[in-house]
């Protein structure tokens, strides 16, 4: 860690973070180099290893901030609202979701290879922010479902969370893809990341017992 105040260090991850934001979003993870971050921030490549070691610590570094911005939403709405029906509540969490295109891309990558090729603190550190988005899920569920009991609330959350890692692929379709899916003869159905999220959620309450 590089010496310096902690404001320093923030800022300087931050403006690495930012600057992998900028670039994946014309450029796929494949083709991003740290020479490319490092060009795109106010200092060297040299000076990125204080901060990440590798380009997979930044992109896991990437999703845990968007994780934990999402975790402040999710707490938002549980302090905001007092009570939901299952189709307001799968509206507003699908809402949530629509604000997070870069969550659902990163989402949708190889999350072995990034894991493996990451350092343990900076491991565990994602791993908290992901826990943390599965108990704030949780809280949503206990405030405007109270009487849904652990084991629907665990159904609920092993159904919905490894569907958020398919909403991307699913909404976001390159003319490439288009024209290979109507050339195959696939009568696929385009949807927007609400639709498909409200839709998911809805169901799973219903499977659940909350029609309403």
């Amino acid at each position: 860690m590089p010496k310096g105040s902690a404001e320093l260090t923030n800022a300087r991850r931050e403006e690495i973070l930012s600057a992998c934001d900028k670039l994946y979003q014309t450029m796929s993870f494949k083709e991003i180099t740290l020479k490319d971050i490092a060009g795109a921030t106010s200092f060297t490549r040299t000076s990125i290893y204080n901060y990440f070691q590798t380009k997979e610590e930044i992109f896991l570094a990437l999703m845990q901030k968007e994780y934990e911005c999402w975790v402040k939403e999710l707490d938002s709405i549980t302090e905001s609202y007092t009570t939901m029906s299952a189709e307001a509540f799968s509206g507003v969490l699908a809402h949530t979701l629509e604000k997070h295109g870069l969550l659902l891309k990163l989402l949708s990558m190889n999350h072995f290879d990034l894991e493996a090729n990451s350092r343990p603190e900076c491991l565990l550190a994602f791993k908290t922010a992901y826990g943390a988005s599965i108990e704030a899920v949780r809280r949503c569920l206990v405030k405007f479902f109270p009487d849904m009991d652990a084991r629907a609330q665990q159904d609920f959350l092993y159904a919905f969370l490894p569907f958020l890692y398919g909403i991307y692929p699913y909404t976001t379709v390159s003319e490439k893809q288009r024209k290979a899916m109507a050339d195959a003869g696939l009568n696929f159905v385009y949807m927007s990341v609400y639709d498909i999220a409200c839709n998911c959620i809805l169901s799973l309450l219903k499977a659940a017992g909350y029609h309403k």
